[in-house]
């Protein structure tokens, strides 16, 4: 079985906070913090790393939307933005700053539970994304570089394309350095890790 969701509550109201904890803890969720400003739910956020913040808009201070932005852009949790507002500005609002969901109140657990689900499980696919992305673009700078490197030693030492990729992949393992090193190594002019090859 799966661990629960790890939640934390921000709202400035006492009441809904408490109504908010007895839902998810009905429903297995663990609620591991509680807020009443934006500026503590970051503080929070950033300290307890949720799978979601329940975020109400209009609080004291930092409001809900600066601090959904400021969550969302350290990638510290989902963001479900609560609000007894439904108007189209406020929905474009809280998207920009990075909200998974949006549920206006009042809301009950059967409105609550999938708002949760949908958040996360968006959440962790924008996460995989990135990470992918971030991985497709390292490797293609890596490529970019190796394929400079093995252009530098064609050039300064006749050796053909594989002779090329043959010299910087033996000096990666002979050093037990990565292909991109390596290669980073010839691009600053440095081929003295070749020697051997």
């Amino acid at each position: 079985m799966s661990r629960a969701s790890r939640i934390l509550i921000a709202e400035d109201e006492a009441i809904i906070r408490l109504d908010l904890r007895e839902m998810l803890e009905e429903e297995g969720y663990d609620v591991i913090g509680e807020v009443g400003d934006g500026e503590s739910a970051v503080r929070l956020a950033g300290e307890l790393r949720p799978d979601l913040v329940l975020m109400d808009i209009y609080m004291p201070g930092m409001d809900g939307l600066t601090a959904a932005k400021k969550i969302s852009e350290d990638q510290l949790a989902a963001v479900l933005v609560l609000t007894a507002y439904s108007q189209r500005q406020l929905v474009d609002e809280a998207a920009r700053a990075g909200a998974m969901a949006y549920l206006v109140k009042p809301f009950d657990k059967s409105d609550l539970v999938p708002a949760i689900q949908v958040a996360i499980a968006r959440w962790g696919e924008s996460r995989a994304l990135a990470a992918e992305s971030k991985d497709l673009s390292e490797r293609l700078e890596t490529r970019k570089a190796v394929e400079r490197a093995k252009g530098i030693l064609m050039e300064a030492h006749g050796m053909s394309e594989a002779d090329s990729f043959r010299a910087i992949q033996q000096a990666a393992m002979r050093k037990r350095l990565t292909m991109r090193a390596v290669a980073d190594l010839i691009l600053s002019g440095d081929e003295e890790l070749l020697a051997g090859s």
